[in-house]
């Protein structure tokens, strides 16, 4: 234990020492000054704030920087992440003040929080073991990392000896500091969990599998021989490194998330969930920091005095975040002195494309200016025209295409029309030589450079610099594409995108329905004609595509795949929650598999656009569409409104059939499964399979199911598209591989269970098989130690058991995961919080029971086992111990204890916040004396009873006292500390007179929580009732007032109007 403790100290000395390698200075929290934090409620540094601010601002009067100091220290939300948002635009772009001159006349100034310019002229302090104090109990994280002052890293650090020590656990404590100790992440903009060995970063709003490694230090190489906690402190905090990451490579996004309810979840057709509008912050990963800093290097060589032009092209896998990139190369590109505020001008292949694009742009306007949209050429000229600097604009590769039959559906005037038809020069768009050529998805096939896309981009902006962004690899035999863009600037393939956690592996299934076929390159001759064409331009099928579309959608056919999909799709939901796409070869096949898919499943189907289980993607006309295609034809705003709900997890569509559109630059994490029908190779295969490989809550891996024979073509992708890396073995998988995985994981939790026959559990009688669950459930809670292995294992498990269960090969390992995982559901259900409550990695833990297992098929009810309907505290008497210690399972006994009280207590804690918070820490306190064998299972049970009792008092304690259940609330927490100075009937009255001004002041005030001039009128007259009665003490005070505006709320949210 002795070693233990001395490796956790270890670790954390270690990281102080490689901030010193970095130059800052070290404080230990208990030799913080009182000029810097006058008590432990403190979180700011605030004489090295003030001081900073005078040293960065040597000309800006003094009463300006007061102003800009008193900015930092005023929150105007009632959430972290809205006072957080706020704080870092403050951090980036600095304080605006106002003063007035000589003269009188009011002058703005900026004061700037940091200096970015000059990064020795910030203050870099890092401390460990700094005490702080929120409204309730008081929490030391590690570390902490001060720039001029201010909080914005944060380290939660875990012993690398001790096995239940992990980083998810720190994630877990970061989570709980939230809660406790909320102030401290106004300020923060990195968030580190580690154990040296393993080390990830994140944002406050991050979730754990968002969290990810720094892996480079002074260049984009893989750093392989330091420990991961050294390469992510001296690669994302030395520094310069870490004022450029705040300064450009963090940006907020506006999100949504469930409003949980208590009503159970059906497996695919469910009410819609409410929601709620949250937001989201995003920092960049260690690939595209380096990969954006490498482009902006070359911008500057390329659009310099002796430039070429071309910037180079980036190739970051799909999935891997090339989007965020793009934005974050904006946001620095623009801030670049020497670009003289160049105009960016964003090119995409379609227009859904664009849209998407745009979109993430949009979300980004805390980082970027507001984009906008071009057109038509004439509109694009005129928007570059108007902008003498500065500005992002929009726009597809449709508008530099010079074939007749497309540029008769351009916008454009007749003169630049014919001008365009005839072949002759495209017309001058802008010579300004500080415009940037940003082309997504930059390859041959999308710009169509054999047909003039490259001169004519040159013709309309003949000064400009390009660069091109794809998320698949250019054709070797492809050399235009790097004629136009220049040489890779990054290479972030498919294998180290899965190697990062940045996306999940991709497993392939086959189930192909066999055509007689005799020549494989029918689609590819299709997609070179078609493939950079919008939908409503595709009405010039081949002969041989019209023939094989025939073949593939013959009604015996589609009806043995509709079948394999519902059978498939619903055992894939049985054990890994989210939603699959089907890509078919044409409209009429997407139709006809919808018909007989919902012919299966009736219930799936809805005429409405916000309900049913799966929906077509498709455009169309319906004047000259077959009749059958109208109900699936959806307006711009209606396909918007679905993928809404296909990236919404908890949104009852599951299914979505697909002919062209989703198939690039779609994002939806919860899809966990693609169906291919259609011939497909190279880019566009390789873009397709890419919608299920996002990273997502506890989704193990994407699976592409194959139905029409893809098999070699995806090989080929493969070995093109990890080419930086070497070899396709991370990148996808063959199904066999996944079951090798499963029987490994399945043989190191049976061993846990050796002395128990569990191989035969299916098939035995009820009752015996709740009494070996019971015996299952004895051997994993026999010690933490034992627990937490068989929690790990497990997990690991449930994952690997999520992608094969479909198989009919994982059949013969059925009963025993099911025995397992039901053990384990068990086991987590009433495992004792630790910090918090515990969120298992896999979100729901499914129950994958075969055909006959009955009674088993759900957890033990420990408190149906024990003989009770409907248990509440008054059970907890002598008759009911007598009738549990005849029992043989005392681990039973003092779980159904537990989980009573601890059920009681968080019914309780929002009527009576000081109170029930002090049973909760004594209830902690027992099972942690338990668990340590600092107490008996008899002593626990007892003191269990004991304090039982104490909580039935407490039900009648307010009659007694003559008050009501709000007043005696208000009592606990104005008594707690106070005894010596306020008398009992004192007490009373102030707990009385405190209910009153609450209810006067929120009975009218509509979401009186979530309004600061309301919540700010209560703090005012408490405050004066508190000092009047003798608590004056300025600490003291203030704590009593978050206590009690806490409890307020709890009382009295839903007192409105």
């Amino acid at each position: 234990m002795a070693i233990n403790s001395q490796f956790e100290s270890l670790v954390e000395q270690a990281a102080i020492k490689w901030f010193k390698d970095l130059g800052y200075d070290y404080i230990h929290g208990s030799k913080i000054s009182a000029e810097d934090r006058k008590d432990t409620t403190e979180v700011v540094l605030n004489k090295v704030l003030m001081d900073s601010l005078k040293k960065i601002n040597p000309n800006v009067k003094s009463e300006c920087i007061q102003e800009a100091y008193e900015a930092l220290k005023t929150f105007n939300y009632p959430t972290i992440e809205n006072n957080n948002k706020d704080i870092h635009k403050l951090i980036r772009e600095g304080v605006k003040v106002t003063y007035n001159d000589k003269s009188g006349e009011e002058v703005g100034d900026i004061v700037n929080v940091f200096d970015y310019i000059k990064p020795e002229n910030n203050s870099f302090i890092v401390c460990n073991q700094v005490t702080i104090k929120g409204p309730n109990t008081p929490r030391i994280p590690d570390i902490l990392v001060y720039v001029n002052g201010l909080p914005i890293g944060l380290f939660e650090l875990k012993n690398p000896l001790d096995e239940n020590a992990t980083i998810e656990g720190a994630y877990r404590q970061i989570n709980l500091y939230k809660k406790n100790i909320p102030d401290i992440f106004y300020y923060n903009e990195i968030c580190v969990v580690s154990d040296s060995t393993e080390a990830k970063a994140g944002t406050l709003t991050a979730n754990f599998e968002r969290y990810s490694a720094w892996k480079c230090i002074d260049t984009g190489n893989i750093e392989k021989e330091k420990t991961e906690l050294e390469v992510l402190i001296k690669g994302m905090f030395d520094k310069e490194r870490l004022l450029d990451i705040i300064r450009n490579f963090i940006t907020f996004e506006n999100g949504s998330a469930v409003v949980k309810n208590k009503k159970k979840k059906k497996r695919i057709v469910s009410d819609k969930k409410e929601k709620k509008k949250i937001i989201v912050k995003k920092i960049a990963m260690y690939h595209q920091y380096y990969g954006v800093s490498d482009a902006i290097r070359e911008t500057l060589r390329a659009a310099g005095e002796n430039g070429d032009r071309k910037i180079g092209t980036y190739w970051h896998t799909q999935g891997s975040g090339k989007s965020l990139s793009m934005v974050f190369y904006t946001g620095k590109v623009i801030r670049e002195k020497a670009l003289n505020n160049p105009t960016i001008v964003v090119i995409t292949d379609r227009n859904d494309l664009d849209d998407q694009l745009y979109e993430t742009f949009c979300n980004a306007n805390d980082l970027i200016p507001y984009p906008v949209q071009a057109d038509s050429v004439e509109d694009l000229k005129e928007k570059i025209h108007t902008l003498a600097a500065g500005g992002i604009i929009f726009t597809t590769i449709q508008k530099f295409q010079t074939d007749k039959e497309n540029i008769e559906g351009l916008d454009v005037n007749r003169k630049m029309k014919k001008a365009i038809t005839r072949g002759s020069e495209y017309p001058l768009l802008s010579d300004r030589s500080n415009i940037i050529v940003m082309c997504d998805e930059a390859h041959r096939s999308n710009y169509d450079f054999l047909d003039g896309f490259a001169k004519n981009i040159r013709q309309g902006l003949p000064s400009a610099s390009y660069i091109g962004f794809t998320g698949t690899p250019i054709d070797f035999e492809d050399k235009s594409t790097l004629q136009v863009f220049g040489d890779y600037i990054s290479v972030y393939d498919m294998k180290q995108a899965v190697l990062d956690n940045a996306t999940v592996p991709i497993f392939y299934e086959s189930k192909v329905v066999k055509l007689k076929l005799e020549n494989n390159d029918i689609d590819m001759n299709f997609e070179e004609v078609t493939e950079n064409e919008e939908e409503n331009t595709k009405n010039k099928l081949k002969s041989k595509w019209a023939a094989l579309e025939a073949l593939v959608g013959t009604s015996e056919r589609l009806d043995i795949i509709a079948k394999e999909i519902v059978d498939h799709f619903e055992k894939r939901l049985e054990t890994l929650d989210g939603k699959g796409m089907i890509v078919c070869m044409s409209r009429r096949i997407c139709v006809d598999l919808y018909d007989k898919i919902i012919k299966l499943r009736p219930a799936w189907h809805s005429d409405d656009i916000d309900k049913g289980a799966i929906k077509i993607i498709m455009s169309g006309n319906v004047s000259k569409d077959p009749e059958n295609f109208a109900p699936h034809l959806l307006s711009k705003t209606q396909m918007k409104e679905i993928e809404g709900r296909m990236k919404d997890p908890d949104d009852p569509l599951k299914l979505v059939i697909v002919r062209d559109m989703w198939l690039t630059g779609f994002d939806a994490p919860p899809v966990h499964t693609m169906y291919i029908d259609k011939p497909m190779k190279g880019h566009n295969l390789m873009q397709t399979i890419a919608r299920v490989n996002r990273v997502f809550k506890d989704k193990p891996a994407g699976l592409v199911v194959d139905f029409i024979g893809i098999a070699e073509d995806l090989k080929k992708a493969l070995e093109h598209y990890t080419q930086s890396t070497g070899g396709n073995e991370a990148a996808a998988f063959p199904i066999d591989k996944a079951l090798r995985l499963m029987k490994e994981k399945h043989d190191i939790c049976k061993a846990f269970f050796h002395k128990l026959l569990i191989s035969n559990w299916e098939n035995q009688e009820p009752d015996k098989k709740l009494n070996l669950l019971k015996k299952g459930m004895d051997i994993i809670n026999y010690s933490e130690e034992v627990k937490m292995r068989f929690l790990k294992h497990s997990a690991e498990l449930k994952k690997a058991y999520a992608l094969v269960a479909h198989d009919e090969r994982s059949n013969a390992f059925r009963s025993d995961i099911a025995f397992m995982l039901a053990v384990r559901n068990n086991v987590v259900k009433y495992t004792p919080p630790k910090g918090q409550t515990m969120e298992e990695l896999d979100t729901a833990i499914k129950q994958i029971v075969s055909e006959g297992v009955g009674a088993a098929e759900k957890p033990i009810d420990i408190f149906a086992e024990a003989g009770l309907k409907n248990p509440d505290l008054s059970i907890l008497n002598e008759e009911f111990l007598d009738k549990m210690s005849g029992r043989e399972n005392e681990n039973l006994q003092i779980e159904l204890l537990r989980k009573l009280l601890n059920d009681e207590i968080k019914v309780k804690q929002k009527k009576n916040e000081v109170k029930y918070k002090s049973f909760k820490d004594m209830l902690e306190n027992m099972i942690n004396q338990y668990h340590n064998r600092a107490l008996t299972s008899a002593e626990i049970i007892k003191n269990l009873v004991d304090m039982a009792k104490e909580m039935q008092k407490e039900d009648k304690r307010a009659a007694q006292m003559d008050m009501t259940d709000e007043e005696i609330a208000f009592y606990d927490i104005v008594k707690q500390g106070h005894e010596a100075i306020l008398q009992d009937e004192k007490t009373k009255e102030i707990a009385k007179n405190l209910v009153r001004i609450i209810r006067e002041k929120t009975q009218n005030a509509v979401d009186w929580t979530n309004r600061e001039d309301v919540q700010a009128s209560i703090r005012s007259t408490v405050k004066r009732l508190l000092k009047r009665n003798g608590i004056k003490d300025s600490e003291d005070l203030e704590n009593t007032i978050k206590i009690v505006m806490k409890q307020a709320s709890n009382i009295f949210d839903n007192n409105i109007a």
